[in-house]
């Protein structure tokens, strides 16, 4: 019997093999594998519905000593948003990469970026998670690159030495347990860890590598020119998919190893880094120049806001409040993560179409690419927060479990940050229906319009409307 686990890895990895062996049919071959690769995790998702958590131990060999891939609801969830990002960028890039060295270049390296990914979402060691992270960080620093332009090529390698020494400090955490515990299994370790000076140490290091690779404030610097600067598709895998990764190994550790160690006191020092980003994002995508480096300093701004769920998760006692708050902080995950890829596809149409994305001089947009426009506008209704995006529902219910907790001095971050959201999108909308006296040229094709459409339509209604059955997916009785 096939393993569907295995499949969700071993399949784009094949596909990127492929590509890599016959480079005259990149494009054709690039999107078989996409189409293949989502299979495989709908079918992963499938079955987590149906019989809740999965394991399966590669060879035979279980933990300690093997290598074992294991599904939860968080992961499935993840991994079915990352299937549809993935594909709706892979029908993007067939359009947006002209046939040549690029296109050659890009196939492979973003087939290996998404079963880096996937091996990561399903690994159920430290050990593998760190090599799916190093992977994963390699390959989204190469294909930000591809332009080859000396912006992209610098903010890549800086990218690459931040990458590399976030996992650094994640390795010694990881080797500080393997010495204290004997394991690196997350349930094992769920089990064995105590509150001790090395577990504790190996947190502190965890948690500092994977909030550089998050770009949690402040250590966001390396993460608007990486995402402003890299081709449009690859901007959004970067903010939809890649930092994302990143926070959810990070809250994995938090919630499942690492639970006895975790104080109110270290909790609430994530939240308060994750209310700076919030500002700080918010306030530079306000002032950005560059409708992608908007995207980008978002994209810290919505980072932040995950990080605001740790101090009231862990004041929460077990029940349906702390359920909810779960489903409300994967909900957010979601949604930006849809939105932010719908943002960046259709940003990088209004560049190519109109050789700029200067935020003051988008005159005409919204007459000449309706559907860009709409695509921006959806997305931005994610980004803000308004009603029925997924966005909506998740900051809805965490500001009620801020309530229950009593830690009512997130609710100002919240608004703040809202009406901050309001203030850039609607800053950008109201340039791209300014009337442009001079008629310019904007072309666009169906096949690259219509995934940045899907994927912002997504966030901004789809999420909201049908979030319910993330409850039963995770497990829960509860529901809206």
């Amino acid at each position: 019997m096939l393993d569907s686990l295995a499949l969700a890895v071993s399949v784009p990895l094949i596909g990127a093999l492929l590509v890599t062996a016959v480079p005259g049919r990149v494009q054709g071959l690039g999107l078989l594998a996409a189409l293949a690769t989502l299979a495989t995790v709908g079918l992963v998702t499938a079955e987590v519905w149906q019989q809740g958590s999965l394991r399966s131990d590669l060879g035979g060999w279980g933990a300690p000593l093997g290598i074992s891939l294991a599904a939860d609801g968080l992961s499935a969830a993840l991994l079915a948003m990352a299937a549809l990002v993935a594909l709706a960028v892979s029908v993007y890039a067939s359009g947006y990469f002209s046939r040549g060295e690029t296109e050659t270049h890009f196939w492979p390296l973003w087939l290996l970026l998404w079963a880096a990914l996937n091996g990561l979402l399903l690994a159920a060691d430290l050990f593998n998670l760190y090599v799916t992270l190093e992977l994963l960080g390699l390959t989204a620093a190469a294909l930000g690159a591809l332009t080859g332009t000396r912006a992209a090529v610098e903010a890549s390698l800086r990218y690459l030495l931040v990458g590399l020494l976030g996992s650094l400090a994640y390795l010694l955490g990881v080797a500080l347990l393997y010495t204290a515990y004997g394991t690196l299994d997350m349930a094992l370790l769920g089990a064995a860890v105590r509150p001790e000076p090395i577990a504790g140490s190996a947190l502190v290091l965890m948690t500092a590598g994977l909030a550089l690779k998050a770009a949690l404030f402040p250590m966001h610097f390396w993460l608007p020119p990486a995402h402003a600067n890299a081709p449009a598709p690859v901007s959004a895998a970067l903010s939809a998919l890649v930092v994302k990764a990143a926070f959810y190994l990070m809250l994995r550790l938090w919630l499942d190893v690492f639970a006895p160690l975790v104080t109110p006191w270290a909790a609430g020092l994530m939240g308060l880094l994750g209310a700076l980003a919030v500002f700080w994002g918010s306030w530079r995508a306000l002032r950005a120049e560059r409708l992608k480096l908007m995207a980008a300093y978002s994209t810290v701004a919505q980072i932040g806001y995950l990080c605001l769920f740790l101090p009231v998760l862990t004041a929460l006692p077990a029940g349906d409040a702390r359920e909810d708050l779960l489903v409300a902080l994967l909900l957010m995950a979601l949604t930006h993560g849809f939105a932010k890829a719908g943002l960046f596809l259709a940003a990088g149409l209004v560049q190519r179409s109109a050789g700029h994305d200067r935020i003051d001089d988008l005159g005409g947009t919204a007459q000449h690419m309706p559907a860009t426009t709409f695509s921006i506008g959806l997305a931005g209704i994610a980004l803000i927060g308004l009603p029925p995006s997924g966005s909506f529902v998740g900051k809805w219910i965490l500001m009620r479990s801020v309530i229950e907790s009593g830690q009512w001095w997130w609710i100002p971050v919240i608004l703040v940050g809202t009406l901050l959201a309001a203030a850039y999108v609607f800053r950008v909308l109201s340039r791209a229906f300014n009337l442009e006296p001079t008629p310019r040229r904007f072309v666009t094709q169906a096949r690259t319009e219509v995934p940045a459409l899907l994927l912002a339509l997504t966030s901004a209604a789809v999420l909201g409307l049908a979030a319910r059955p993330l409850w039963r997916l995770l497990g829960f009785e509860g529901g809206l």
